[in-house]
């Protein structure tokens, strides 16, 4: 139970280490040991039981923490867990010397000798879970199957007492150091991982020192300390049911908290938690819309009125530090607890003090000194805030009548800063939280006039009464001015109690009036942005009409550019159809010479034939055709190569005559 974590996709808060093992272990020590817890201030604190946590109620109040001031915003103002409600819910003492000493680079050396095991890293303060179980007897905390929960914790205890020393002596010393490291490494300083921290070890080497520190007023700095971190890590680490008990006694409104024991202690014993099927993030935001409407008069801020202390010493030994403004420690951890932002839990008005602020130096409230590395003597360090601890620190006055000063300056303040939920998204500068609080104001001092009236009236009767009439009256003047003084107080009474109903209406008017107010502005502000809305979808028609149109002149783009490359590639093909022309033509014409050709052949070898004539003169009349279809071809290349207009280039022999030579005898 030392750390939480809040998992994705289940609805539940699981615990690295959970508080069966400890319950366990404890069982298991022998009578001895538990003596030397309960002297230490542990016994309490290790009996309890095992609370069900409120993963949902945690997360929302962590959402609302603020860093600044160390306590949570809500719009009533300020909230914020004590030493009063640390001691009384877990039992741990809030006196005593402050958990502080020095820190070191590395804890390899002390966890050698005291504890005989390892670190996790050579600049670690860390140890091993499972190695530091071991060391008790647990060697495995997982529940074997079929193995019921009471069997578990049975096997576990057995475990645990097999090998703890039965008498006192180093064995049993080693043995308890074991035990509180892991109880206050996981449950009262836990850590948010699986392993265990051990800064709290040089403190446990005397032993029967332990028992002089506040160990309750450390784990609640560390809880501050954990709620500061940033709002996007989940989880808290920490004893968290500290937080959630605090939820159920102050806010009861909530109903998260069912009451099971109404006379146990410490008070976490009086708790239980019902679990929530509903998903994680509609719960938190249920949380938050319900602490936004919560009536300020719903807030409990005295919750233990009328708890009888003789039953609980360790209260009677911590009150000397409640209601106080003082730091708390918890080695490289100091913190400020702000008392006097929460000075209605001490049945005293709040008074219009002055908000934390981080642009505050070191020395003011508002710094943890967290995460410095280097080897620190912390009661050096941070001397004047360990002598304010050593003094109980400064207690809490208020001089105020009223809590109207208070809830004008909270709204100046945080504005809408207080509303987290889905339902107040108005309220931008936090005038209805003004004037909601002045109300609740208003109507706290008329409760009390009332009283007071009613108390001056039973006053006024019991002194009529006493006279006895007007007889009497002039037998005992000093009984007529008694009468005629509490006559005139209450007159008086009555008339401020007239005069706080009659303002009590004149703010229900306002708050109406203002509510009604921010609700137009809303709707004026809404107006612009509709009106801007319909500008920009104008002009998200007009760019989407821009670019249908670049992409239809693209597109056409594309079409020019594929007729011009299909009208070229139409001209290439009627370059190559002329081409092609040409050549059949050219095929044609010389199919015709050869035929002719061929025709002279023959009427050459009749005429040769009947002559005596030699032919040769045929085959010249074939080699003259072919030169001169040759000339012909390279003629037409030559012009095609040539510019237009040229008139340069060789000259071709012209084709030879198709008329034969003369004497071939083709004529007779």
């Amino acid at each position: 139970m030392g750390s939480v974590v809040f998992r994705k996709r289940q609805t539940e808060l699981w615990s690295r280490l959970g508080w069966a093992v400890i319950r366990a272990i404890y069982d298991g020590l022998p009578d001895f040991q538990v003596c030397r817890l309960e002297g230490m201030g542990f016994g309490l604190f290790l009996r309890l039981e095992e609370l069900a946590p409120d993963v949902a109620l945690i997360q929302a109040l962590k959402e609302r923490w603020d860093p600044e001031c160390h306590a949570f915003l809500f719009p009533w103002g300020h909230m914020v867990p004590t030493l009063e409600d640390v001691v009384r819910i877990t039992g741990l003492r809030v006196d005593g010397q402050a958990v502080t000493g020095t820190t070191y680079t590395s804890y390899q050396e002390p966890v050698e000798r005291l504890l005989g095991l390892e670190v996790r890293g050579e600049r670690s303060s860390l140890v091993h879970q499972t190695e530091l179980q071991a060391s008790l007897g647990v060697a495995s905390a997982r529940r074997q199957t079929g193995e019921g929960q009471a069997e578990h914790m049975e096997r576990m205890t057995d475990d645990a007492r097999a090998v703890m020393a039965e008498e006192e002596g180093e064995a049993a010393d080693r043995d308890l150091r074991w035990f509180l490291t892991l109880v206050i490494g996981k449950l009262v300083l836990g850590t948010k991982g699986d392993p265990v921290g051990c800064r709290c070890l040089p403190l446990l080497e005397d032993l029967s020192s332990v028992g002089n520190y506040a160990w309750g007023a450390a784990l609640l700095a560390h809880l501050f300390d954990s709620l500061g971190t940033s709002s996007r890590e989940t989880g808290v680490a920490g004893f968290f049911p500290l937080l959630q008990v605090w939820a159920y006694y102050h806010l009861p409104s909530l109903g998260h908290g069912v009451a099971r024991r109404r006379s146990a202690v410490p008070l976490l014993q009086r708790w239980r938690f019902c679990r929530d099927e509903r998903s994680l993030w509609r719960q938190v935001t249920m949380i938050h819309d319900a602490l936004d409407t919560t009536p300020f008069g719903h807030v409990q801020w005295t919750p233990y009125v009328g708890e009888s202390d003789a039953a609980q010493p360790w209260v009677e030994r911590g009150r000397p530090y409640f209601g106080r403004d003082i730091w708390l420690h918890c080695f490289n951890t100091v913190v400020p607890l702000h008392h006097r932002l929460v000075a209605r839990t001490l049945g005293l008005h709040q008074a219009a003090v002055e908000f934390p602020s981080r642009q505050r130096s070191w020395e003011w409230p508002g710094r943890s000194f967290r995460r410095i590395q280097q080897v620190t003597d912390w009661m050096v360090r941070v001397r004047e805030q360990l002598d304010d601890w050593e003094r109980r620190g400064t207690e809490v006055v208020s001089e105020a009548t009223s809590d109207e000063d208070y809830f004008r300056a909270y709204a100046r303040k945080y504005g809408a800063q207080v509303y987290k939920g889905s339902r107040r998204s108005l309220d931008l500068e936090g005038r209805i939280t003004s004037l909601e609080g002045i109300l609740h104001s208003t109507i706290q001092q008329r409760d009390d006039l009332q009283a007071v009236v009613d108390q001056l009236r039973a006053e006024l009767d019991g002194a009529r009464q006493m006279v006895g009439g007007a007889s009497s009256s002039r037998e005992d003047p000093g009984r007529s001015v008694l009468e005629g003084q509490l006559a005139a107080a209450v007159t008086r009474a009555e008339d401020a109690f007239v005069q706080l109903r009659e303002r009590e209406q004149e703010l229900r008017t306002a708050m109406a009036r203002m509510t009604t107010l921010e609700t137009e502005m809303a709707e004026l502000r809404l107006r612009p942005e509709a009106a801007e809305v319909a500008r920009w979808r104008q002009e998200a028609e007009a760019a989407a009409r821009w670019q249908q149109e670049a992409a239809e002149a693209t597109r056409w783009r594309q079409e020019a550019e594929e007729a011009a490359r299909l009208r070229a590639e139409a001209g290439d093909l009627r370059t190559q159809l002329g081409e092609e022309r040409h050549r059949s033509d050219m095929l044609r014409s010389e199919m015709r010479g050869l035929e002719r050709a061929l025709e002279l052949v023959g009427r050459s070898r009749s005429v040769t034939s009947r002559s005596g004539i030699p032919s040769g003169s045929a085959g010249h009349y074939l080699t003259g055709s072919s030169g001169w279809r040759r000339n012909e071809e390279e003629e037409r290349r030559r012009r095609e190569r040539a510019p237009e207009g040229s008139e340069t280039g060789p000259r071709v022999m012209a084709p030879p005559s198709p008329r034969p030579p003369e004497g071939t005898g083709e004529s007779g």
